[in-house]
């Protein structure tokens, strides 16, 4: 099967699954030794969130998905964090690569120490497309909830301002990395990390209009 065939077939098969399970998210489970597993409570807390304050319907509980799955085309938007190393086969490559030019979509949220590996990671799966930075007027920042400064800063770390990175394909944003953010942390049990009120408000919010982004395009 030549690659126009195959791409056609990713697209289709992309399209049937966005209709079929319109709302439901997942979690990359990936290889290297990075723990995907990290803030266990933070994506049903931003989909109790979407469901309650943006009309969203997404299952409550989010799925798991590795990277060389065929069942990433069964979720429109898949989130991916960690601390520490990720590395993708060739063919996680080429299938996160087919998942993400069919119409998929990809959040990675760096929960501290992923950058140094994600980068390298994602110059193998799109080796000619940068990761660039993302302005505060995109559309992302714009609702349901207002961002006008961009991408919110939650937890700090290396006091470094919080960035928003994208790789865009035919003038879609197909992949957001947040970086120096730690979103995923403020969507966590209040427990967890103690955020005040209005940091755990602010970074739910921000997820809303990710989510949002990803379910009105």
């Amino acid at each position: 099967m030549n690659k126009l065939m195959k791409n056609l077939l990713f697209a289709f098969l992309l399209i049937i699954s966005f209709y079929g399970n319109a709302q439901e998210i997942a979690l990359l489970k990936y290889n290297g030794g990075g723990d995907w597993y990290g803030n266990p409570t933070a994506l049903p807390n931003l989909i109790k969130f979407c469901n309650q304050n943006i009309n969203t319907k997404i299952t409550s509980k989010p799925a798991t998905v590795e990277p060389g799955s065929l069942d990433l085309l069964s979720y429109p938007f898949i989130h991916m964090t960690g601390h520490g190393n990720v590395v993708f086969s060739d063919s996680e490559m080429l299938n996160l690569r087919n998942y993400l030019t069919s119409g998929g979509f990809l959040h990675i949220d760096d929960n501290y120490g992923m950058d140094q590996y994600i980068r390298k990671e994602l110059k193998k799966v799109f080796p000619n497309n940068e990761l660039v930075e993302i302005p505060a007027n995109h559309p992302i920042f714009q609702k349901p909830y207002s961002f006008p400064a961009g991408i919110p800063k939650i937890h700090e770390h290396d006091n470094k301002r919080p960035q928003a990175f994208g790789i865009f394909l035919e003038n879609r944003l197909a992949l957001l990395y947040t970086f120096e953010t730690d979103l995923g942390d403020g969507w966590e049990d209040p427990e967890v990390h103690n955020d005040p009120k209005e940091v755990r408000e602010k970074a739910l919010k921000m997820g809303a209009n990710i989510v949002n982004y990803i379910f009105s395009n």
